[in-house]
């Protein structure tokens, strides 16, 4: 892909888009996600109303997304969570900490008035394909 493309990349093993947006795109060497929360891709329900399983499958989600780019969690420069409550941030943090482990990407971590779905926590990353 040259640097003035764009491509739409979505994945089955993640859910659908709920609203006019794309799952993610890539652009000029990087992949940009939509938010994504812990929504099970099979039902579009929500796994749980724990943070420690909405997190779990949040990042199985954005895990899809990226490898239907080509992608993996160690392309990922950058990531943004977003939490209903910043008393979960421990428990969410242990659990990105698995996922990214040594060299992790940059990140920013807010807490939000509110989340779609009633959603205890949302991620999104950008990833370097380039």
């Amino acid at each position: 892909m040259d640097s003035k493309t764009r491509r739409i990349v979505h994945s089955d093993r993640a859910p659908a888009a709920v609203g006019p947006y794309s799952q993610a795109v890539q652009a000029g060497g990087f992949l940009f996600t939509a938010g994504q929360i812990g929504l099970d891709p099979d039902t579009g329900t929500m796994v749980g109303d724990g943070v420690e399983e909405q997190t779990r499958q949040v990042l199985s989600n954005l895990k899809a997304v990226l490898e239907a780019a080509g992608a993996s969690f160690s392309r990922v420069v950058k990531t943004t969570i977003y939490l209903a409550d910043m008393a979960d941030f421990a428990q969410v943090n242990e659990i990105y900490g698995e996922v990214f482990g040594q060299d992790p990407p940059a990140r920013s971590t807010v807490q939000v008035a509110a989340l779609p779905l009633g959603a205890r926590v949302e991620m999104d990353v950008i990833a370097f394909l380039g």
